[in-house]
């Protein structure tokens, strides 16, 4: 007996709604993630994507424990010698707060194509208003 791998026409996505207020960073990304995989699901393969559509509303109300605020960096490189650039979490919260959650959620996905595939169905959202309402999204309570 062979174990069963998913098809692609097997597939039924749903639209979650996460809140982010008050919910600890790397808690709320480790679920959101597993979420997109598709790990909650009986069907769970892993080369495949069979995991749910997931928006994500209150990035800015999201919580860091300990001095994280102040002194854990972000960095990227524009390109151009010694251009690389240095943010703190708190700078970015202040200026694009769903790029925190973005980021923490990125780094839990595989590396890969299918990674990149999974991202496109993530929307975070600063505030409580998002643009999916045509979806529908059943609000999930996350575990833990």
């Amino acid at each position: 007996m062979s174990t069963p791998s998913i098809k692609k026409g097997e597939i039924e996505r749903k639209w979650l709604l996460v809140d982010a207020d008050g919910q600890v960073l790397g808690r709320l990304a480790s679920q959101v993630a597993s979420l997109l995989k598709g790990k909650h699901k009986p069907q769970f393969t892993p080369h495949a994507d069979a995991g749910d559509f997931v928006v994500v509303i209150n990035a800015e109300k999201i919580k860091l424990t300990g001095k994280k605020l102040a002194d854990k960096m972000y960095y990227r490189h524009t390109g151009y010698t010694g251009g690389i650039v240095e943010t703190t979490a708190a700078e970015l919260m202040e200026k694009k707060p769903e790029d925190v959650i973005i980021h923490a959620v990125r780094r839990m996905l595989p590396r890969s194509p299918l990674g990149r595939k999974l991202m496109g169905k993530l929307h975070v959202y600063a505030g409580a208003e998002h643009k999916q309402v045509a979806q529908q999204p059943e609000p999930y309570e996350l575990k833990y």
